[in-house]
């Protein structure tokens, strides 16, 4: 496992891809926080009633960035031909995506830890009155929106090893993610808009979102095992 590590790693900070999508998840994040936050300004830091939400508005466009970063970690090795070196070194197919999992899931960590707080910053020099940042509430939103930008990255590294395809695993991701609010919007019956808003991946709470991502790299665990690279 260790070895897998190494070689995960040493993949995702040689290629210029990955650092570029988690810097562009971190200025997402903060951009759309921050506009957010401008725009629902008023008298009071209260405003909308969730200060703390508004400033943490952005990860719903941060996601998108990390969302391609985890299908690039293992659908870009399926594009290039890569997959069939990296089986080759390391035969244990669970090894290998196990080890993209933990290499993801550390430097999504990062860049949303980061992202999360530049977003905190920003409503806190925005909105009128100070922003409660170490109350239980804000640091139970900080922890969740950094979790959330975790298990959007692994469920999109699941649905990448399932389709062997970069292309095709992004626009289903990225579908996953906007469809499901997109519609809860556009449908008229309330009873189908609380459904969708229940189901999709990045509308309902952590505890879905967790499970779309279990399910998804269960999936890529069970296929990788029984077919060829």
């Amino acid at each position: 496992m260790t070895s897998a590590l190494h070689a995960e790693w040493t993949k995702l900070r040689t290629v210029p891809a990955p650092l570029w999508l988690l810097l562009g998840a971190i200025a997402a994040t903060v951009a759309l926080s921050a506009a957010v936050t401008a725009v629902a300004t008023c008298a009071s830091a209260v405003c909308g009633g969730d200060p703390v939400g508004l400033s943490l508005a952005g990860v719903q466009l941060g996601q998108a960035p990390v969302a391609v970063l985890g299908v690039l970690v293992i659908g870009g090795e399926y594009g290039t031909g890569m997959i069939t070196t990296t089986l080759a070194a390391t035969p244990h197919r669970s090894t290998v995506l196990a080890a993209k999992a933990v290499t993801l899931t550390g430097a999504v960590t990062v860049a949303g830890t980061v992202a999360v707080l530049g977003s905190l910053l920003a409503g806190r020099l925005i909105l009128p009155e100070p922003l409660p940042l170490a109350d239980g509430p804000a640091l139970r939103a900080a922890a969740g929106s950094i979790v959330h930008l975790v298990l959007i990255a692994l469920l999109s590294l699941g649905v990448a090893a399932v389709l062997r395809d970069a292309a095709t695993g992004t626009g289903t991701v990225l579908g996953l993610l906007y469809v499901f609010p997109l519609l809860a919007q556009v449908i008229g019956d309330p009873q189908w808009q609380r459904l969708l808003q229940r189901i999709g991946p990045a509308s309902a709470g952590l505890g879905v979102t967790a499970g779309w991502a279990a399910a998804a790299l269960v999936a890529a665990a069970l296929l990788l095992r029984i077919r060829d690279a």
